[in-house]
């Protein structure tokens, strides 16, 4: 019996539109101001990144110490850790346009 040899191809490098997106919002408290944020970022990810993100909230009043990492001057603000490179962007996010540019879904124009 002849023995085959099967080649295998490298698995196809992802794009970037395939890629997870890590998504961190720094909010201070349970604020309407952090609820919008929150609830605009969802729907901002529902509608451009449906299946491909994740968004952890760290509220900066229970864990203050992790403002310093992200260098987080503001609240709200939103950190893409992934894909690279780290984008910022501060705000409500009741803006589409500048979200899509912020975390480079669009080119500015």
């Amino acid at each position: 019996m002849k023995s085959k040899t099967v080649k295998r191809r490298a698995p196809a490098a992802k794009s970037p539109a395939d890629e997870l997106w890590q998504l961190r919002l720094y909010v201070m408290d349970q604020t309407p101001k952090s609820a919008t944020a929150f609830a605009n970022l969802k729907s901002f990810c529902e509608n451009h990144l449906k299946g491909r993100y994740r968004i952890k909230v760290i509220d900066l009043m229970r864990q203050p110490q992790l403002a310093k990492g992200d260098q987080i001057l503001a609240t709200p603000t939103v950190v893409r850790k992934l894909p690279k490179p780290v984008r910022t962007i501060i705000g409500n996010l009741s803006n589409t346009e500048s979200v899509l540019v912020g975390l480079d879904l669009r080119a500015s124009g």
